[in-house]
């Protein structure tokens, strides 16, 4: 199981988030109220399907002995206003520079939809949540 933690403290919206390791911080752009010091949530969520999608497609890649230079992903997340029927849409274009031929890049578009961060997007997610006392 993976563990994320996060630590807000003050009145700003300056989240510190740790797995353990690493370390990194969210934020909310000023027009929000925050600070800009770091992206935002939705961006991170972005980032993560992104880096597992690239991340993915290369080990593929290599694994086939395909010469591939390197791999750009764009990622654009949209939301209906419709508060009775919302719908969040995450658009992502690869580019995968390299000698490929059109079958491979079919099938590279196949592992993307395959990468572990996609499929959790794209299948059913629960979100168990509970307040607990400090």
């Amino acid at each position: 199981m993976e563990l994320v933690t996060i630590t807000l403290n003050g009145q700003d919206y300056t989240t510190e988030a740790s797995e353990g390791i690493h370390h990194w911080i969210a934020d909310e752009p000023e027009s929000l109220g925050g600070k800009n010091k770091g992206p935002s949530p939705a961006a991170l969520l972005l980032s993560s399907l992104g880096a597992c999608t690239a991340i993915t497609l290369r080990m593929y890649a290599n694994r086939k002995g395909w010469e591939v230079e390197s791999i750009h992903i764009k990622l654009y997340f949209t939301a209906t206003a419709d508060k009775s029927n919302p719908i969040s849409a995450i658009k992502r274009e690869i580019e995968v520079i390299g000698k490929l031929s059109e079958d491979d890049r079919k099938r590279l578009l196949q592992i993307a939809n395959a990468c572990p961060v996609h499929k959790m997007l794209t299948g059913e997610i629960r979100v168990v949540s509970e307040v607990v006392q400090g």
